[in-house]
C-alpha cells in the first residue's frame, strides 16, 4: 500500500518560557528555567509553592471577552497556539477543501479549573443546582478540538486524544497516519494544558510525583540528576500544522520537517509508575524506528520524557540502551522539561516543536540543572548537560510517556 507522506509546515508555542515559537526557542536554547513561585492561586498549605506558569499573557490580546468567559484556559492556550501555527504555516482559508482539514488536539485534564470552580460554587450556594450553562462545555476533554474546527471551519475528521502525557503525541500519531492513508490533507493537533490549580498541585502532591524543592524552584526539575525528587507541573499549548506533502508543494509553503515514523505502546504495568526495565517504552521506540524504515544508528538526537523523577528516568533510559545498543553513545540527549517543566497532555506538541527547530537550527537544547548524574545511568552518554550543543541534525526522536502507561514516540526527519 503506497502511503501518502506527511510534513509539517507550521507551529505556534505558547509556554512557561516563551509565548511564542521565537521566544520559546531562544528560552530553550539559552537553558532559561520557567520555574517560579506559584501566582495563580495561594499554594503557602501545599507541599509545592512553584510550577512554571505562564507569563506576561493577557488573554484579551489573543481573544475577545466572548470568548474568553466561554472557555476554560485550556482552550484559550490551544487557540494561541493555534493561532501562531496557522500564520506560520501561511494558507489561504478560502482556498484549502476544508472537507479535507481535520482537527485532532489532546488535553490530559482538560477544564480542571471550571470543573472545580463550578463545584465549589454549587455547595456554596447551598447545593441549589445553579450551575453556569458554560459548565460542561468549558469542562470537557474535547471541546478545544472543537472549538477550534469551528473557528477556522475545518470539516474533516475532528477528535481529542486523552491519554495523560502522551495526549498531544497521541494527536500528532493520529493526525500523520491519517493523512498517510489519504483521509485528510491537512491537520491541527497537538495539545493544552491548564492544571496549575489547587486541584491540579494538591492531587499530584498526594501521588508524591512533584519536586518539593520550594527554596530554589528554577533548579527543582532536574531530570537524570541523583538529588531530582519529581517533576515540576506546567501549562501551555503547543500547535503543529501536519500536511500532505504534494499539497504542501503544490502551494508553495516553508516545511520544517517530514513525520516519518511513530510508535504507540502500553507498559499494561501500573496506574502510575512506568515499568522499571521501560519495556514499553523499549517496544514504542523500536515500533517508531520500524515504521520510519530506519536503523537506530540514523537517529541524531533524541527529546526524552524525562520528567525527573525517580524511577521515570531510569525506566526510560534502560530502554533507550536495550534499542539503540552502543549507538547510544553517538546520540544527544536531553530533557526540555528541565525547563519548562511537564507541561502533561501539551508536552508532546512542545517537545516535538524542540526535535523540529533542533534540526532546522543544528542545535540540540540542554538539558539544564544536571550536576550529579544518578549513579545508576551511564556516565558515557551525552546527556546535554547544562549547555546546548551544535550538531548537524537529520533524524530526531520524541518520547513521551503517561499515566496508565500510555508511551508515544515520533521520528522527524530533516528535509
Amino acid at each position: 500500500m503506497n502511503l501518502n507522506r506527511v510534513v509539517v509546515t507550521g507551529i505556534g508555542a505558547l509556554t512557561p518560557i516563551g509565548n511564542n515559537i521565537p521566544e520559546y526557542w531562544n528560552a530553550l536554547t539559552n537553558g532559561k528555567s520557567g520555574a517560579a513561585p506559584i501566582t495563580h492561586f495561594d499554594s503557602s498549605n501545599f507541599k509545592t509553592q512553584f510550577a512554571c506558569e505562564l507569563k506576561n499573557l493577557t488573554l484579551q490580546e489573543h481573544l475577545d471577552r466572548k470568548e474568553i468567559r466561554k472557555y476554560d484556559n485550556y482552550t484559550s492556550y490551544a487557540l494561541i497556539a493555534v493561532a501562531e501555527s496557522i500564520e506560520d504555516a501561511g494558507f489561504s482559508l478560502e482556498k484549502i477543501d476544508k472537507n479535507y482539514a481535520g482537527v485532532i488536539w489532546g488535553s490530559g485534564i482538560g477544564g480542571i479549573k471550571t470543573f472545580s470552580d463550578e463545584i465549589e460554587s454549587f455547595i456554596r450556594g447551598n447545593k441549589i443546582p445553579r450551575f453556569s450553562p458554560y459548565f460542561i462545555p468549558k469542562m470537557i476533554a474535547d471541546i478545544a478540538s472543537g472549538i477550534i474546527s469551528i473557528k477556522y471551519g475545518f470539516q474533516g475528521p475532528n477528535f481529542a486524544t486523552v491519554s495523560a502525557c502522551a495526549s498531544a503525541s497521541h494527536s500528532i500519531i493520529d493526525a500523520f497516519n491519517y493523512i498517510r492513508l489519504g483521509k485528510a490533507n491537512i491537520f491541527i493537533c497537538g495539545g493544552s494544558e491548564a492544571s496549575v490549580h489547587e486541584a491540579g498541585v494538591g492531587g499530584f502532591n498526594a501521588l508524591k510525583a512533584l519536586s518539593t524543592q520550594n527554596e530554589s524552584p528554577q533548579t527543582a526539575s532536574r531530570p537524570f540528576d541523583v538529588n531530582r525528587n519529581g517533576f515540576v507541573l506546567g501549562e501551555g499549548a503547543g500547535a503543529l500544522i501536519l500536511e500532505e506533502y504534494n499539497h504542501a508543494i503544490n502551494r508553495g509553503a516553508k516545511i520544517y520537517a517530514e513525520v516519518v515514523g511513530a510508535g504507540m505502546s502500553a507498559d499494561a504495568h501500573h496506574i502510575t509508575a512506568p515499568h522499571p526495565e521501560g519495556l514499553g517504552a523499549k517496544n514504542v521506540m523500536q515500533q517508531a524506528l520500524l515504521d520510519a524504515k530506519i536503523s537506530p544508528n540514523k537517529i541524531d538526537y533524541i527529546n526524552v520524557h524525562g520528567t525527573s523523577t525517580p524511577l521515570g528516568d531510569v525506566s526510560e533510559m534502560k530502554a533507550i540502551h536495550s534499542v539503540f545498543q552502543d549507538d547510544i553513545y553517538n546520540l544527544n540527549i536531553s530533557s526540555t522539561k528541565s525547563m519548562t517543566g511537564h507541561l502533561l497532555g501539551a508536552a508532546g506538541a512542545i517537545e516535538s516543536i524542540a526535535c523540529i527547530l533542533a534540526m532546522k537550527y543544528g542545535i540540540v537544547p540542554p538539558t539544564i540543572n544536571l550536576e550529579n548524574l544518578d549513579p545508576e545511568l551511564d556516565n558515557k552518554v551525552n546527556y546535554t548537560a547544562n549547555k546546548m550543543e551544535p550538531r548537524n541534525i537529520t533524524y530526531s526522536l520524541c518520547n513521551t510517556f503517561g499515566f496508565g502507561g500510555h508511551n508515544a514516540s515520533i521520528i522527524f526527519k530533516k528535509i
